[in-house]
């Protein structure tokens, strides 16, 4: 029984839930015709597991790292040419999707431009059908990625 409530404690911080807190009083909480759970842990996992981040000294907002999936929609070679087409497609989807996250880099030996953080394929592919309708883009595929998670 241990094993499985700490599992779901982590679950719930995984996901950026709610403070661990809140979390476990309300797992704790009677309910009337089911069980009780009592949750026994070390106070220095409470002090770790889901406090809340706050956003760092330059101001950004605090991110998970987690594997995903992204929507590729441009690869190129390493010239300057392939950095402003992948800028230049980037500002495109920015225009037209301002909900997206646009992610351009360049990993040797091209320029890369993704979009989106997706936890699931199915999400995915849902963007991924968007971009395509929307047309302009030559290339549009799902790929696995490291993924950011707003807390």
């Amino acid at each position: 029984m241990k094993p499985v409530l700490f599992l779901i404690a982590c679950l719930f911080c995984a996901t950026g839930a709610v403070a661990q807190n809140n979390i476990l009083r309300s797992l704790e909480q009677p309910v009337s015709g089911q069980g009780k759970v009592t949750i026994h842990q070390d106070a220095r996992i409470a002090a770790l597991v889901g406090t809340a981040l706050s956003a760092g000294a330059d101001g950004k907002q605090a991110v998970l790292k987690v594997a995903g999936y992204r929507i590729q929609v441009y690869a190129g070679n390493n010239t300057g040419v392939a950095k402003n087409e992948a800028h230049s497609i980037a500002a495109r989807i920015q225009s037209n999707f301002p909900e997206l996250s646009i992610y351009t880099t360049f990993i040797s030996p091209r320029w890369i431009c993704r979009v989106g953080d997706f936890v699931s394929i199915e999400e995915a592919d849902a963007a991924m059908r968007r971009l395509r309708l929307a047309g302009g883009f030559k290339e549009v595929a799902i790929v696995k990625d490291q993924i950011n998670i707003p807390l």
